[in-house]
Order: structure tokens, then C-alpha cells, then sequence
């Protein structure tokens, strides 16, 4: 199963709504590992190194970041940009989607946006 971190200001509902609905869920928040207030590449170094991929809703700034950690070498498990008006059942169906039928590795170095269209 994918190993999840979400970043300091992702959704709660949708974090509540992931364990309601799989209380094993391996998710954990920057604010439950020492990172809060950390920087982007700060999160994103320390999802490497513990193997987790990234959900968050900043679409804005992050990609840029992954991109430039892509193209100095380093690498990542992968990063989900949620869409932070999209209904909160699509997104937790789709992360629980994503979380179940995928392997570990799958995600990569890549950049994906949810929920799925």
C-alpha cells in the first residue's frame, strides 16, 4: 500500500474522511512529524527519505519545486496535487483509489492531479 504525507495546510475533512473510511490508511500529516512551518523542498526532501507521497492542494507553487528537485538529480515518491474545490468524496475516493491499487514505486518522480475527470 502507498504511504501517504499531507502537507501543513491540506484539507482535514479529507483526512477524516480517509481514516472514517480505512482506519489503517498509512497517512501522516507535516504537523505530526516535525515539519510544520518547514518549506516546500523541506517536505519534499523529508518524503523522500521516508518514502511518502505527497497530497496537497498547492498547485500553484509546488510543481515548480518538484521540477527543480527533478532536475538537480533528487528524486521522490511522488506527489498528488488535490483539487481543494472538488467535493470531498471524490477526493477521498480517489486518494483511497490511488492508495489501494497502486504499487510502491509507482508514482515516482511524477506529478499527478486529483480527483481523476
Amino acid at each position: 500500500m502507498i504511504r501517504f504525507l499531507s502537507d501543513e495546510d491540506f484539507n482535514g475533512r479529507i483526512v477524516r474522511g480517509l481514516f472514517l473510511r480505512k482506519s489503517d490508511l498509512d497517512l501522516v500529516r507535516v504537523q505530526d512529524v516535525g515539519l510544520l512551518g518547514a518549506d516546500d523542498d523541506e517536505v519534499l526532501e523529508w518524503a523522500d527519505q521516508n518514502g511518502r507521497v505527497l497530497l496537497t492542494h498547492d498547485g500553484r507553487t509546488m510543481p515548480n519545486h518538484v521540477r527543480n528537485r527533478l532536475a538537480a538529480g533528487s528524486h521522490l515518491p511522488g506527489v498528488f496535487i488535490v483539487d481543494d474545490l472538488a467535493s470531498i468524496g471524490d477526493c477521498v475516493e480517489d486518494i483511497l483509489l490511488v492508495a489501494e491499487c497502486s504499487e510502491e514505486g509507482e508514482w515516482e518522480d511524477q506529478i499527478h492531479y486529483l480527483p481523476f475527470k
